[in-house]
């Protein structure tokens, strides 16, 4: 198709659209006729070019403005449509796709320049009672950090680095692939746009030495089982003075002796003789705060009730206050027993009526009930 057809009419909108219309209009042809949905159609391709074209003139203040008084004719001259010099160059497409679908289409742009250091992961186990009170630990991490002798520049100090041949500084390759211009960091200089004749001797040109680092972590009071800290700027460094990645701290908590968490709350199990299930008591249970918690038994407790002593567990993470210390309560039948033990048990048994344990003299009442039925 012929590349002389109007801006406007190629973009399907009137001259007096705006911004917005003209970008949606674009967006709706673009899909509409790109190769990729269209393959082998040569006419949906040039139909593509030509409105790649009209966008990248009229979505410019400038260009649209000598484009509506001039025509074409004031537009680069009239040449080459918008590349400006070269017709199969279009002015680099992908500007345009990733202006109008972002990223996630074109693969975004990239800073010039060597890539930013790698982050690092370092997995530390703490015990519950730090967690609770708080920390601070130092570790040792094998990185590769910048160089002393050159200052992370990769030359060897009294030498200057040279501006890369093949990209002319640019960091960056362009090569033609169909109609599209493909953008790629230059294999010689590895987007640095600068190559080092005389290298480090300490760095050999990379710009980092492997170094092992103490660092001081702190870990604040309420962290829990995967909790994340990370250290700014503590990574590898990047290569030729480039910015230092960070390093993350994956905290992981010990198994306790006593107590098992979820979130801020504690808990933990207590076996309790039966005379002290059915008479009452109090037990005395042992905080991470270093206080005394002492629990009371009510009289006639049954295995497995919780009790719960408020603003005994756990601190709240970068916040205010404690979680609950949770007692589950475990009835011990004893196990060994003195004579005089059995003969009071004994006794005990004989003038039982029943009504001691009305849950058991229910589930009995039913099974009697059950039976009753099965043979009438």
């Amino acid at each position: 198709m012929s590349l002389d057809i109007d801006y406007y009419e190629l973009l399907e909108v009137e001259r007096s659209a705006d911004d917005a219309t003209l970008k949606a209009s674009y967006r709706k042809l673009a899909m509409k006729y790109h190769p990729d949905k269209n393959p082998g159609c040569d006419d949906s391709e040039a139909r593509f070019k030509a409105i790649s074209e009209a966008y990248d003139c009229l979505k410019d203040p400038q260009k649209r403005a000598a484009y509506d008084r001039f025509g074409k004719a004031g537009v680069n001259g009239g040449a080459g449509g918008f590349g400006g010099g070269n017709g199969g160059d279009f002015g680099d497409i992908g500007d345009i796709f990733e202006s109008i679908f972002g990223s996630a289409f074109g693969g975004g742009r990239q800073q010039r320049g060597p890539a930013r250091g790698a982050d690092l992961r370092y997995d530390m186990e703490i015990k519950l009672e730090d967690a609770f009170a708080g920390v601070t630990r130092e570790i040792q991490v094998d990185v590769a950090a910048r160089c002393d002798t050159c200052d992370g520049s990769g030359a060897k100090p009294g030498t200057q680095t040279n501006r890369c041949t093949t990209c002319a500084g640019h960091g960056k390759v362009r090569a033609q692939q169909g109609f599209f211009m493909v953008e790629r960091t230059c294999p010689t200089c590895q987007g640095a746009g600068e190559v080092i004749a005389d290298p480090c001797n300490s760095c050999h040109g990379e710009g980092r030495v492997d170094r092992r680092k103490t660092l001081t972590v702190n870990i604040p009071a309420g962290v829990d089982e995967g909790t994340r800290i990370r250290l700014s700027g503590e990574g590898e460094s990047g290569a030729r003075g480039a910015a230092p990645g960070d390093l993350y701290i994956f905290l992981h908590m010990a198994r306790h002796k006593v107590f098992e968490r979820e979130g801020t709350t504690l808990f933990t199990r207590a076996p309790i003789s039966f005379t002290t299930a059915a008479l009452g008591g109090e037990i005395a249970i042992p905080g991470l705060d270093g206080k005394k918690h002492d629990i009371a038994i009510p009289a006639g407790i049954q295995s497995g009730k919780q009790l719960r002593q408020r603003g005994a567990g756990m601190p709240v993470l970068n916040g205010r206050g404690h979680g609950d210390l949770v007692v589950q309560i475990d009835v011990e039948t004893p196990t060994k027993l003195t004579a005089r033990q059995k003969e009071l048990l004994c006794e005990f048994r004989e003038t039982e009526t029943g009504e001691e344990c009305p849950a058991s003299q229910g589930f009995f009442g039913r099974i009697k009930e059950m039976w009753d039925d099965l043979t009438d």
